[in-house]
């Protein structure tokens, strides 16, 4: 077994024993107990359908983008892709940074383009998503704190993590853009030494040209910036981008309704956003850290025991994170990633 797949293997024991944890702190029993309640079973199928729309919002951001970039791919497609973009993200450690070249990789072979057109379509999305984002975090917070709830210590937590991110990205996106070729420069210096050296490493292969490591880190930045030198395009997939989000929310909501618990939409607003953050652990999708986060946040601001709150987590995970993965690994598979990354 090869080093990527014991990592695979390693990140999913961890994610199992930190959900495990916290299903014991929370009461495994009460929880199941929950769960064997359900309310309103008619809801639960609603909820994975409510996931469809999700994959398919995020995937037409995903469409938008590479419409931007001059390369066409089919509506139904475009879901399919990004159904195994999630599938990369969820298997691999730190989500995003850690799923994203895999997803460059699928969505080259999806549309037949370079791959640095796919890596920043996919870069482009992820960057998108973290505007709406913030956006339902500050609005659920505010209806949060001047609601019956107010500010507790975890609330506290949260207004702090929203308050330094609404700061922290809008400050690094300007720099970004506005040192943008100074940021390119420094990037093909630093990365053309190591890619050659990796090159030298790999029997039978020619270490790469320098002159073809910088083109091709042209074509990334160049990519990125015809994404975001489109309005058009930045409001189109931004729409996409926010209708996903509210859908992920609804999915939450909709959990807790099922088990026959109607709660405050803004604290759903609230804790959405912030256990995505979650994501970004070592762990495959924020396994065991998006439950944690999610059951903290919602126990205080919705009065709701914890055992509900875990048990409508764990059926809100299973249409937005096992449901997906399960679908975005076909997807990947049917693509060629097992054959060819071999």
């Amino acid at each position: 077994m090869n080093g990527d797949r014991w990592a695979t293997v390693l990140g999913f024991l961890g994610g199992a024993v930190v959900l495990a944890i916290v299903m014991w702190l929370v009461g495994i029993r009460e929880m199941v107990d929950a769960l064997l309640s359900v309310g309103r079973p008619a809801l639960v199928p609603v909820i994975f359908l409510n996931a469809v729309f999700w994959l398919g919002a995020w995937g037409m951001a995903l469409r938008t983008v590479l419409g931007a970039l001059g390369e066409s791919i089919a509506v139904h497609r475009a879901l399919l892709v990004f159904a195994a973009a999630i599938f990369s993200n969820n298997v691999t450690p730190f989500g995003q940074a850690g799923g994203e070249p895999v997803t460059a990789y699928l969505i080259s072979e999806a549309t037949d383009s370079e791959y640095e057109t796919g890596l920043a379509a996919i870069a482009s999305v992820d960057a998108l998503h973290f505007v709406p984002s913030l956006g339902y975090a500050l609005i659920g917070l505010v209806f949060v704190a001047v609601g019956e709830i107010g500010f507790n210590r975890n609330v506290v937590y949260a207004s702090m993590a929203v308050g330094g991110l609404v700061v922290a990205i809008p400050v690094a996106a300007f720099l970004g853009w506005r040192y943008r070729y100074k940021l390119e420069a420094a990037v093909v210096r630093v990365f053309t030494p190591i890619l050659r050296s990796i090159g030298r490493l790999i029997p039978r292969r020619d270490p790469p040209d320098a002159a073809v490591i910088e083109r091709r880190i042209e074509t990334f930045f160049g990519a990125i910036d015809r994404v975001a030198g489109s309005r058009t395009t930045l409001l189109e997939a931004m729409g996409f981008s926010a209708f996903g989000w509210l859908l992920l929310c609804i999915s939450l909501w909709l959990s807790l309704y099922a088990l026959g618990f109607s709660v405050s939409f803004a604290a759903v607003l609230l804790a959405v956003p912030m256990g995505a953050i979650a994501g970004i652990t070592p762990l495959p999708g924020g396994l065991g850290g998006v439950e944690s986060v999610l059951i903290v946040l919602l126990v205080p601001t919705t009065q709701v025991g914890g055992a509900v709150i875990g048990a409508a987590v764990l059926v809100h995970r299973a249409a937005t994170y096992a449901f997906p993965t399960v679908l975005g690994g076909l997807v990947a598979f049917s693509l060629g990633l097992g054959q060819r990354t071999e």
